[in-house]
């Protein structure tokens, strides 16, 4: 995928806001099987996701 693209988004792909992940907040932790990352809301608007 190409910077500035958007990937393909079908009707059967979950959508979920930020905010609400976040909490009205700016982080969220997100765990995969034994592994955490933290989601965070940069003050540009932007997503940051690190494990």
């Amino acid at each position: 995928m190409s910077e500035g693209s958007s990937p393909t988004i079908t009707s059967t792909t979950p959508v979920y806001s930020a905010e609400e992940l976040t909490a009205g907040g700016n982080l969220a932790q997100i765990r995969l099987s034994e592994a955490v990352y933290i989601l965070r809301i940069t003050r540009q608007g932007k997503l940051i996701l690190t494990k």
